[in-house]
């Protein structure tokens, strides 16, 4: 069967929305959740076409999109905007919107107020937040008690990165990945019906699939979790360099892109592009009529 083939089927068998009763139907059933980070109304399209689950609309906008050294600088409006897009694109697929850096942190009232904004501003079917200490369990709480769906994050969390010294693999030492599945536990236990799990060891990740009783979506954290998520850019080989080690490359779309608009410069400065084959034509007798106006003005 053709990749094409597959696509369309796989389209058409996908009817029916992505809901949280779905996601549990699958992990249930052992089947393989496909999540993918998108920000934009054409990666939408493609992610929902393909037939992922969840669509992730992530704070590492603010690196793959905006071009910033880290996810902190993205503020809640430019995520908002993100998400609206990405909202726009989709059909079937639950989309979950990171809440930024600093739009969470000083109180469970804030965290509400800002999850509410997700939600009723642009759609979001969840929200996700960083983090499994005492502030993160917290929010993530009060968030779910607000009637809101939450997706937990542990391992390396992005906006914490500095702290954790830099954009490392987490948790490789016997005690950090006890703290850790305690961690990944309180989520669970605030309402997160969902975890995150990135770069940490597979068999940390297997502790923590063992002992959660609801889904886990890993990132550099082995095979043994729920689902699997890449970054649309990084999978589609959109960005520069290699990415991180999990990371495998689909495609390379940003050489295809490079090509495609270096023939564009060429042809413009060569003066093949336009041909004729691109240009609007008017009525000879309109044409004449135009001539004749202008040569009157003279």
């Amino acid at each position: 069967m053709s990749s094409q083939a597959g696509s369309k089927e796989s389209s058409a068998s996908r009817a029916a929305l992505i809901t949280i009763p779905r996601i549990f139907e699958k992990y249930r059933l052992g089947e393989k959740l496909v999540m993918v980070t998108a920000y934009d109304y054409p990666s939408a399209l493609a992610v929902d076409n393909a037939g992922v689950d969840m669509v992730l609309v992530g704070d590492s906008a603010a690196m793959t999109v905006l071009g910033h050294g880290s996810t902190t600088m993205i503020t809640i409006d430019e995520m908002l905007l993100f998400c609206k897009a990405v909202r726009r694109g989709l059909k079937s697929a639950f989309m979950v919107g990171d809440l930024p850096y600093g739009s969470y942190e000083a109180s469970d009232d804030e965290a509400v107020q800002t999850a509410f904004r997700f939600v009723k501003e642009a759609g979001c079917d969840a929200v996700k937040l960083e983090g499994g200490g005492p502030m993160s369990v917290s929010r993530a709480r009060a968030i779910v008690q607000a009637g809101i769906s939450v997706v937990g994050h542990v391992g390396l969390t992005p906006q914490t990165a500095t702290s954790l010294g830099g954009f490392r693999v987490q948790a490789k030492k016997a005690e950090a990945a006890k703290v850790l599945i305690g961690k990944a536990l309180a989520l669970q236990k605030a309402g997160c019906f969902c975890l995150v799990l990135e770069a940490i060891p597979s068999v940390v990740a297997e502790a923590v699939v063992e002992r959660l009783a609801v889904p886990t979506i890993g990132i550099g954290a082995g095979p043994s979790t729920s689902g699997q998520v890449l970054v649309f850019h990084d999978l589609l080989g959109i960005r520069e360099g290699k990415g991180a080690k999990f990371v495998r490359r689909y495609a390379d779309l940003l050489d295809a892109m490079e090509i495609g608009v270096a023939d564009f410069v060429r042809e413009v400065r060569q003066k093949t592009y336009p041909a004729i084959e691109h240009e609007y034509k008017m009525d000879s007798e309109e044409a004449d009529s135009l001539r004749s106006l202008l040569k009157s003005e003279e």
